[in-house]
């Protein structure tokens, strides 16, 4: 009978025939190293592969799958839907699991369909500018970006320019919910008839290089405050950079997709499949407006492999707003994101902790960094020096010691600790008091500002505890090296002991990484954004220093 059938279900897997130009399989959408190939056409784990669109626009081809893997389970809503209890073995299965949508652009996976790597693009570098009013996207027709964007309660104008118009329609007609803002207080049904938002279908390049551009007359209109694009500049296009520069205000933050995240086994940069990007990189490092360079990674953002992003600032002042604690992003975000009319939360994956871990490069970042010829000074000093010793200050065991503390008479006439070489002839180049450094604490500007108010409040009298407590920050702190830091490091071990003097001659310690050749922090290094708290607390001796010897740094060490 008709009910004793099975249900047949087939699977299939496409490849391309012969041997093809490297050039021809990059640019054939169906090639084995496309995206589409990866994710759909050679798969063969895929027990549904539905093809929704495929169209040619007079720009792009755009392609949109429905797939579902052999081994997909139910998400936990599907389940409720669906009433599994616990013991319900359809969770295991792929029965009541819904397909996913994939979106190709010339066979390229695009992120933006996933919630998690459109926050992860956007806020990061818009929570780097103090307040962004105008916006401009570059690409992201299918309006994830423009939603994100839009979530900002500064936000004032968004320019949505894309070249595609046809991929706007088409991913308002199968991905509207990627540009759905019907849930945000304030704004419309789609976020591309939000009043805030400008849409212009044309050129991006044309259309900064018109306004901006070096034969383009003064433009009255007001800067950007974050320009977000969508794909890699141009690594020859200096002109292109230059004008987006001139776009952008005092303040202005540059958001960049750069694609997959590297590896530690990857090699040089400029030898390897991300050469184009490493060339983008060293265009934006040497260009005279750019401040600091920000690269960082996310792993939710449906690819295979982590994501990488790169925001770029023009005022080195957005390092202090990068390295924000969590809870001042969390405070940041219940200020200025809008909120829903359903009482959820407007963000789904960035918070405070999220912005944290993207403050950090990961190693492999530093890794290929070092590999550039010929190599960064600040690459000789990704670890401590294991053939070195480490001379530490122990009041409790004179064994471990390396110090002697004596107390003399100063200038003034006033008693004043010394610290001298007490056990051992120390080499150059040994690290002194790391465990004390080490234990240095942190303090912000602001923190320090609201501690010198708290001195100046009328009918108080006189706050003494604040007041010793910001003389010994004044006498024994000092500034991060790192450009627009707002950290300040305060010494609290014997470390604090040490006397200053402005004589060469008796000088013999000194800091652990010497100033950069530059005579400045390069706007871009993994290892100084790595190791920056080392580099701002570690001391060496600078020169051999005999036993008995007075330990001496230089007045100016941190300046």
């Amino acid at each position: 009978t008709k009910d004793d059938y099975e249900e047949v279900k087939t699977r299939w897997a496409h490849e391309l025939r012969g041997f093809r130009h490297p050039r021809g399989r990059k640019n054939n959408y169906l090639d084995d190293q496309s995206d589409l190939a990866l994710w759909v056409t050679s798969r063969m784990d895929r027990e549904v592969k539905k093809q929704i669109v495929s169209t040619v626009t007079p720009f792009q081809r755009i392609d949109i799958w429905e797939v579902l893997g052999a081994d997909a389970t139910p998400t936990y809503k599907e389940g409720m839907k669906h009433n599994l209890t616990a013991d319900d073995p359809r969770w295991l299965t792929n029965e009541i699991a819904s397909p996913d949508s994939l979106l190709f652009l010339d066979g390229v996976l695009q992120s933006s369909i996933s919630r998690s790597a459109s926050e992860a693009l956007v806020h990061p570098g818009m929570f780097a500018n103090p307040h962004p009013r105008r916006v401009a996207i570059i690409g992201g027709g299918e309006g994830a970006t423009l939603r994100e964007v839009l979530k900002h309660d500064t936000v004032t104008e968004v320019v949505m320019i894309e070249i595609d118009e046809m991929l706007v329609d088409i991913a308002e007609d199968y991905f509207s919910y990627l540009s759905d803002c019907s849930d945000l207080i304030g704004s419309d049904e789609s976020c591309f008839d939000d009043e805030r938002t400008t849409d212009l279908y044309e050129d991006g390049r044309a259309y900064f290089i018109d306004r901006y551009g070096p034969d383009a007359a003064e433009n009255t209109e007001a800067k950007f405050d974050v320009i977000v694009l969508h794909a890699l500049l141009d690594p020859e296009d200096d002109d292109f950079l230059t004008a987006l520069y001139r776009s952008m205000s005092d303040d202005g933050v540059l958001i960049i997709q750069v694609g997959t995240a590297p590896s530690i086994h990857d090699p040089r940069a400029d030898l390897g499949v991300y050469a184009r990007r490493e060339k983008m990189f060293k265009l934006l490092e040497g260009h005279s407006e750019t401040a600091a360079m920000f690269v960082y990674e996310e792993a939710h953002c449906g690819f295979l492999e982590p994501h990488s992003f790169l925001v770029v600032c023009k005022s080195d002042g957005c390092r202090k707003r990068w390295y924000a604690e969590s809870d001042e992003i969390d405070f940041a975000i219940y200020e200025r994101i809008l909120d829903t009319k359903s009482s959820e939360p407007a963000l789904v994956h960035f918070d405070g902790s999220t912005q944290r871990s993207y403050q950090i490069p990961p190693r492999a970042w530093e890794t290929v960094y070092c590999r550039r010829e010929p190599e960064p000074f600040e690459c000789a000093y990704r670890g401590l020096d294991l053939t070195k010793e480490i001379h530490e200050f122990d009041w409790g065991d004179e064994e471990e010691n390396s110090f002697e503390v004596k107390v003399t008479k100063g200038p003034d006439g006033k008693n004043e600790p010394r610290v001298y070489a007490a056990t051992d002839d120390i080499k150059k180049g040994d690290y002194i008091m790391a465990s004390d450094l080490a234990a240095s604490f942190t303090v912000s500007d602001d923190s320090l500002d609201n501690l010198k108010k708290n001195t100046e409040l009328v009918g108080t009298g006189r706050v003494t505890v604040i007041e010793n407590l910001l003389e010994y920050v004044d006498r024994h702190g000092h500034r991060s090296i790192a450009p627009g830091s707002s950290t300040n490091y305060v010494e609290v071990g014997g470390s604090f002991m040490i006397r200053r003097s402005d004589n060469e001659a008796e000088v013999n310690i000194g800091k652990w990484i010497p100033t950069h050749p530059s005579g400045k922090i390069p706007v871009y290094s993994p290892v100084y954004e790595r190791r920056m708290r080392s580099f701002d607390v570690f001391l060496v001796a600078t020169r051999d220093i005999e036993e008995g010897e007075e330990i001496v740094k230089p007045v100016n060490l941190w300046a």
